[in-house]
């Protein structure tokens, strides 16, 4: 194939996947510069402006040339290159996707749009069955792109990845030719919950040191017997990532309470096991406090704003759930009093599998919830 002759003009109404041309060689060494690109890719770090010379000269007009090259598209965005979508391989019908994009152009949904433009062009054009999709774990923006076009069937492949000489975990996840290119489930939101004199926002890494605090303290670890012991800073660490995680699956959502004064960390509170095969409204809650929160009725409002989330319809911005459940262990009498306070119904006891910490073998009260129940 000749380039630049040969490479198809693909558009929609807000981007044009194009050739590249030398034009474009400011733009791709400042997008080179981006932290986040050099993270997550496999560009030479540092970038020199003559890196981008040779992608623009020698990588992109060899890849086209190529039977089975990579075949990379320039994303132009008001008049600007924007960022990169690449198509790579093809034998058997089957090949790999690849994008970059700016941090001028960010948020516009301009990645989702360019990945689908580039799929469809392989399944129509190209005739290929099945486009794949990788990232190295923890490249969110990534997947949340591969999400929004419809790729599936993630799996981790541990040391799949390789960058500058050093082995990732890799996400991997397909699509085919007679697959929906729109999103398979939910990935949740973390809105804001603010009232009654207090504040909920999505958890972020800088929390680590306060729910390292919360989890190592020696009320947490009495009730939550499957913490961590002790608990440690990659333990939180973990668990922050963990949100994230569960929100990309649709399995949960988890809250900090923020001081509203200062922002730290004062709490969690969690909707999870939403993917409950058997009832796909259903949901359970869960808590814990930091010391410097308790004892100031903290955990019954947030409680109480997380319910009006859950109870809230999907297409209204909630998390549209008909039921919710709460365990509270038999003795933890602050926990029952919290959904007791926020109407839950207590309709048995759990009995309890195995002993927890210290041996000890603790029932659960199970509370219940309904979205039409009344509540205080």
């Amino acid at each position: 194939m000749r380039f630049p002759e040969d490479v198809p003009e693909l558009r929609d109404d807000l981007i044009t996947l194009r050739a590249h041309t030398l034009a474009d060689a400011d733009d791709v060494y400042e997008l080179c510069q981006d932290p986040e690109m050099q993270r997550w890719t496999v560009i030479p770090v540092p970038y020199e402006r003559s890196d981008a010379q040779f992608f623009l000269t020698e990588l992109v007009p060899n890849g086209w040339r190529e039977e089975h090259g990579t075949r990379q598209w320039a994303i132009e965005v008001d008049g600007r290159f924007s960022g990169s979508v690449s198509l790579h391989g093809g034998e058997g019908g089957v090949g790999e996707i690849g994008f970059s994009v700016g941090p001028w152009v960010r948020g516009r949904g301009v990645m989702t749009r360019a990945a689908k433009l580039a799929i469809r062009h392989a399944f129509d054009d190209l005739g290929w069955s099945r486009v794949i999709w990788r990232a190295f774990v923890g490249n969110w923006a990534s997947r949340r792109v591969a999400w929004k076009a419809g790729f599936r069937g993630l799996v981790v492949v541990p040391g799949g990845g390789m960058a500058r000489g050093v082995r990732y975990d890799e996400w991997v996840a397909t699509v085919g030719r007679d697959d929906e290119l729109e999103p398979q489930g939910n990935w949740w939101s973390v809105p804001e919950l603010e009232g009654d004199g207090i504040r909920l926002r999505a958890p972020r890494p800088a929390d680590a040191q306060r729910v390292m605090e919360a989890c190592s303290d020696e009320r947490t670890q009495y009730w939550l017997a499957g913490l961590p012991s002790p608990y440690e800073l990659h333990h939180a660490e973990q668990f922050i990532e963990g949100r994230t995680e569960a929100r990309a699956t649709g399995e949960g959502v988890s809250w900090t309470i923020a001081d509203p004064d200062t922002d730290e960390l004062i709490g969690n509170v969690s909707i999870f096991a939403m993917l409950n095969r058997m009832d796909k409204g259903h949901g359970e809650i869960g808590y814990w406090m930091h010391p410097a929160g308790r004892g100031k009725s903290v955990m019954t409002k947030a409680v109480r704003l997380v319910i009006e989330h859950a109870f809230t319809p999907i297409e209204q911005g909630g998390l549209g759930r008909r039921r919710l459940v709460l365990l509270a262990a038999v003795d933890n009498t602050a926990s029952a009093h919290v959904a007791e306070a926020n109407g839950f119904h207590r309709v048995g006891v759990a009995r309890a599998a195995a002993p927890g910490r210290e041996g000890r073998w603790d029932d659960d009260y199970v509370f219940d919830l309904l979205a039409g129940d009344p509540r205080p």
